[in-house]
C-alpha cells in the first residue's frame, strides 16, 4: 500500500532486514552441531592483509560434530590455523597435510545456558529494531495526516497496517528464537 510518500512494503524490507540479521546472529551461535557459519568471523593474515576464512580454503561438515578445512595453498595451513586458535571459538585445530580437522566439543548445561541468553539478547535486538521501524512508519502517517496529505481515515487505517506487519515481524522473530533456543537445549 503507498499513500502519498507512504509506502508499507519499505517498512517490512526494512523489518526483515532485522529479522535477517537475526538469524545470521543465531547462526554463529554454536550449538555442539557442526555449522560453516561457525567459522564465519575468522579472518586469516594472508598475503600481507587480513581476510576471511572461506577465501582461502573450502569449509565443509563431514559429520555433525566436525568441521573439515581444506586450505588451498599449502604455505597458508599454518596462518589458517592460527587464526582458528586465536579466534576464541574454542575449536582445536588437528592438522594433517593441507586439511584441518575442527571437532566440535559437547556443550555443558551451563553453556547452552549462556547461550540461550545469548539468543534472547540477540531476539530482542531484532525487536527493538522492527519497533523503530514502527515509530517511524507511524510519524510519517501522522505527519501526512497533519500537513493533510492523507485524511483521518486513511492515518487509522495505515497505522493499523504498520502494527499488524509490526505484529507479524515479532511473532517470526519470536519463532526463530524458539527454534534456536530449542536447537541449543536439545543437542
Amino acid at each position: 500500500m503507498t499513500t502519498n510518500g507512504f509506502d508499507i512494503n519499505d517498512l517490512k524490507r526494512r523489518m526483515d532486514g532485522a529479522k535477517d540479521s537475526l538469524k545470521h546472529e543465531l547462526g554463529g551461535l554454536r550449538t555442539g552441531r557442526a555449522a560453516i557459519s561457525m567459522v564465519e568471523p575468522v579472518q586469516v593474515e594472508a598475503y600481507g592483509s587480513h581476510m576471511p576464512l572461506n577465501q582461502v580454503a573450502t569449509v565443509s561438515v563431514p559429520e555433525p560434530r566436525l568441521l573439515s578445512v581444506q586450505v588451498w595453498d599449502k604455505s597458508m595451513v599454518k596462518a589458517v590455523e592460527t587464526a582458528i586458535v586465536n579466534s576464541n571459538l574454542g575449536l582445536n585445530p588437528a592438522t594433517e597435510g593441507q586439511v584441518i580437522r575442527l571437532r566440535i566439543p559437547e556443550l555443558n548445561e551451563e553453556r547452552r545456558k549462556e547461550l540461550v541468553k545469548v539468543a534472547h539478547k540477540y531476539a530482542e535486538a531484532a525487536k527493538v529494531a522492527v519497533r523503530h521501524v514502527r515509530r517511524d512508519g507511524l510519524d510519517i502517517v501522522k505527519k501526512l495526516e497533519k500537513d493533510r496529505q492523507m485524511s483521518e481515515d486513511d492515518q487509522e487505517r495505515a497505522s493499523g497496517e504498520i502494527q499488524k506487519v509490526t505484529d507479524a515481524a515479532i511473532a517470526d522473530i519470536d519463532k526463530l528464537l524458539a527454534t534456536k533456543e530449542k536447537e541449543i537445549l536439545t543437542v
